[in-house]
């Protein structure tokens, strides 16, 4: 399947992962308009609602 960017991704794309509902998703977008992006997606798991078992779901889905 096709890899989600979450630097560029919008709200919906975020949506498709598993996990992510739309406000997480709007964190998500919210954490990197604040800091300017996700350096790596293990920052990903800086956004609240985002642990490490929702990470480990969705890692190999996502690319930044």
């Amino acid at each position: 399947g096709t890899s989600v960017n979450i630097n560029t991704a919008d709200l919906n794309e975020l949506c498709t992962l598993e996990g992510i509902g739309e406000d997480t998703a709007k964190s998500i977008i919210d954490y990197r308009t604040h800091n300017g992006g996700f350096g790596k997606i293990e920052d990903l798991k800086k956004v609240g609602g985002i642990g490490n078992a929702k990470f480990e779901a969705i890692k190999d889905k996502i690319v930044v």
